[in-house]
């Protein structure tokens, strides 16, 4: 009798523990799930939410959309995403942008990178490519920098993510130079401008700069990382370009709002890391010029701390005082 009753005690906490849950964490998904980009339509992160979100929506068995919220440097999107229900319907796919930069980019963020957020997991990582207007007369890092010195702030770099706007700061303050920078609100749009003349040059992610390199529309002078990267192979990193010390990479993480309940992020977890664990997706990924790379939320929620401070570096060593 006594166990015959432990067990049924056991099964009514169980089940009151079950009930406390939201509804939401228990139907999880139930309806239609956004995932939000703060860049345009054509920028990696796009690629990226489209591609995994694919994948996604089968393993979850609900349709995934794409909505993408370009402008103020990702805080429109991440904003967004901080204020919607926490239900695991409305997930953030961003980056080091407005979870790692911003922070020092920015007098004031009206939203915390932690606290405002639930981490899911880690996407990927891309590396920045430097591409100039034909009209440019450089063929090399090392003339691009000797050009500029000739002629202080008559060129121009177009920059449309804080990777794009540091990568093209560090290039000014490593280099000794002095090219003006003119904002966009995302990297497609810069390529558009430097193609059309526009603007002089544009250090930005592989997925929108080689495709100009590789149709010979826009020639590549550099790689942002200390290695070459496997997909653009041909191009020498800034520091065989003569920047010594030059090392900067973009990454890509999905999170959700704070407080969305541990059972969705969990499911939300495992969708997303299945989808890029996937065989067919990693080939799209590496195709758009994205190394597939997953976490767990807590590795997750770790790495944007460490991020945060390893940003705040870059920004000061490349002399950006915040706006």
């Amino acid at each position: 009798m006594k166990r015959m009753t432990w067990t049924a005690a056991t099964l009514a906490l169980a089940g009151t523990l079950l009930a406390a849950l939201p509804v939401a964490a228990q139907n999880y998904p139930n309806r239609t799930i956004k995932f939000i980009v703060p860049f345009a339509a054509g920028s990696a992160t796009d690629a990226l939410a489209r591609i995994v979100g694919e994948h996604a929506s089968k393993t979850l068995g609900q349709t995934i959309i794409v909505e993408n919220m370009a402008g103020a440097n990702g805080v429109i999107a991440a904003q967004n995403v901080a204020r919607a229900e926490p239900d695991g319907h409305t997930v953030l796919i961003t980056t080091n942008t407005t979870h790692g930069a911003n922070q020092s980019l920015m007098k004031s963020v009206p939203y915390d990178a932690i606290t405002s957020f639930e981490p899911v997991t880690k996407l990927g990582t891309i590396t920045l490519a430097l591409i100039a207007n034909p009209s440019v007369p450089a063929k090399s890092v090392q003339e691009l920098i000797a050009h500029a010195k000739k002629n202080p702030g008559k060129l121009t770099f177009g920059w449309g993510s804080s990777s794009s706007r540091v990568a093209g700061e560090m290039l000014n303050t490593l280099g000794g130079i002095d090219i003006a920078d003119v904002p966009y609100r995302s990297n497609p749009q810069a390529i558009t401008d430097l193609l059309g003349g526009q603007i002089s040059l544009v250090f930005a992610d592989l997925s929108t700069t080689l495709p100009q390199v590789q149709a010979g529309k826009a020639p590549g002078l550099a790689v942002s990382t200390a290695k070459r990267s496997p997909l653009a192979s041909d191009l020498p990193t800034m520091a065989e370009a003569g920047v010594p010390g030059y090392d900067l990479a973009a990454w890509f993480a999905a999170f959700v709002p704070a407080n969305t309940p541990k059972p969705v992020v969990d499911k939300l977890h495992g969708s997303l890391v299945t989808a890029v664990n996937d065989k067919a997706t990693q080939e799209k990924l590496l195709k758009a010029g994205i190394e597939p790379e997953t976490s767990s939320p807590e590795e997750l929620k770790a790495f944007v701390g460490s991020e945060i401070k390893k940003w705040a570096d870059i920004v000061k060593a490349a002399g950006i005082q915040p706006q």
